[in-house]
């Protein structure tokens, strides 16, 4: 700590008296990935709206820059701001309560600072289902989620989170509260403040609770891992899996042998469903009404594959151990990825029916780059188009060798990505990572709506500046 920065801790002690502000612990300046580091005057952890709207007044009339902090799990850099003004860190980590559960009204009012596993596990005492699942589940916040309308591994089935959100309370930037918090499933009443919130990771307001959506729990599960031929093949399972299951698929996982090599290479105890790693497997998985034998549905569906030529093995999980066992492969392989260590990674969509040519035309075009030697690791929810393609340095070789490369990878897909009328950002968001890149393959009306909607709604600019749209 710094004097300059002790003396501005002090400064603002006096001028918000009751807040909890304490100096920034150095896990809150850096993001997972490695690239980017952060400053700020001092972390600031309110415990209601009003804390929240005290600190957002006291900001706007000082002009003092406001990052709002979710779990920091966010992989765009929209969590920290190695550059322009120094900010405040405002985190909602006090903010957990479980406010109300009405499993008749198949709804919950939570806190944006409630962990998500800990969300899902509420429902589950209710007996309800809260679906939003994804591998940082067990530390990434409700607001943070809500913020960049993450997606997760069932969206197949359920929705991204804004699909799972029927109203928010948020601090807005002149420091009044929105109070949305209606439990109506329909409300037709002018502009969809909800909706505008969702998704705009801070840059218009700070989320301090939310009323999610919760669902029946399924009856049983069933899960199974099939080898495919390829991609193509794939996405034909994927349809006839639809076909005859309709809603009860939650979950359609794509994963290249590539990935499961680098568990090999960097996880060697995690268990693994195949002795001899295939080039693409699929990780289904079925939410089940009661009456349906999850088993014989797998079987039934290897069966249609395997006629078909598209599947040549698989194996269905024959307890909810073993069921484990093969989501821990799927959730693994990002962790495996972390200690390798990409080159360029890719959070990107493209039309469902476009993903095998597109996968196929990004190999080939890495392989033109440098001196050819860069893996590829694809792997993601095949089900929503949504694909983790990531570049890798060469095997026995270092990220550092290949960051002259960086840029060109980066522009490589996603000029492709483009090409394909695809996203470049799936569902981890713009941040500050993909400014540049939101302008570069952004609709220029979509992009002035935004500007028009940020100076309207935050004309000093203190709302998460530099990120999502650039500060000028």
């Amino acid at each position: 700590m710094t004097t300059d920065t002790l003396d501005d801790l002090s400064a603002l002690s006096a001028a918000l008296p009751g807040i909890d502000l304490v100096p920034v612990p150095q896990a809150y300046l850096e993001e997972p990935r490695g690239r980017f580091h952060g400053r700020a005057v001092a972390l600031a952890r309110p415990r209601s709206a009003e804390e929240v709207a005290q600190i957002v007044r006291h900001a706007a009339s000082a002009g003092l820059p406001l990052i709002p902090y979710g779990g920091g799990t966010g992989l765009v850099s929209g969590q920290v701001a190695p550059t322009g003004a120094v900010p405040l860190l405002v985190s909602l980590e006090r903010m957990t309560a479980i406010r109300e559960v009405h499993a008749d009204e198949a709804l919950m009012t939570v806190e944006a600072g409630a962990i998500l596993q800990t969300v899902q596990e509420a429902a589950e005492a209710a007996g309800m289902l809260f679906p939003l699942t994804l591998a940082s589940q067990g530390s990434a916040r409700i607001g943070g989620l809500l913020s960049v309308n993450a997606g997760g591994v069932n969206v197949l089935r359920y929705g991204n989170a804004r699909d799972l959100c029927l109203g928010i309370e948020a601090v807005l930037p002149d420091g009044s509260v929105f109070h949305g918090l209606k439990r109506l499933y329909k409300d037709n009443t002018g502009y969809d403040l909800r909706n505008l919130l969702i998704g705009a990771e801070g840059t218009l307001g700070i989320i301090t609770a939310a009323t999610l959506k919760l669902f029946p729990r399924p009856a049983s599960h069933a899960t199974g891992f099939f080898v495919v031929e390829s991609p193509e093949a794939a996405l034909r399972l994927l349809s006839a899996a639809r076909n005859q299951l309709a809603e009860q698929v939650s979950a359609f996982e794509l994963i290249s042998g590539q990935g499961l090599r680098f568990l090999e290479a960097e996880l060697p105890d995690l268990r693994r469903p195949f002795a001899e790693v295939p080039d693409w497997t699929v990780l289904i998985d079925l939410g089940l009404a009661a009456g349906i034998d999850g088993t014989e549905a797998l079987e039934t569906l290897f069966a249609t594959g395997a006629e078909e030529g598209w599947v040549s093995d698989g194996v269905i999980a024959a307890s909810e151990a073993q069921r484990q066992e093969f989501w821990a492969v799927r959730e693994h392989i990002p962790e495996a990825n972390r200690r390798i260590g990409s080159v360029s990674s890719h959070d990107i969509s493209v039309p469902i029916s476009r993903i095998p040519a597109f996968i196929e035309e990004g190999r080939a075009l890495i392989a033109t780059l440098g001196d050819g030697s860069m893996r590829l690791n694809c792997f993601g929810h095949l089900g929503d188009g949504n694909l983790h393609y990531n570049v890798f340095p060469g095997e026995g070789r270092k990220r550092a060798e290949y960051e002259s490369l960086r840029g060109a990878v980066k522009r490589t897909i996603h000029d492709l990505v483009h090409a394909y009328g695809g996203s470049v950002s799936a569902e981890h968001g713009i941040g500050r990572l993909k400014v540049e890149d939101l302008e570069r393959y952004g609709d220029p009306a979509k992009l002035a709506a935004m500007r028009a909607i940020k100076a309207a709604l935050d004309p000093a600019g203190i709302m998460n500046p530099g990120a999502v749209i650039r500060t000028s």
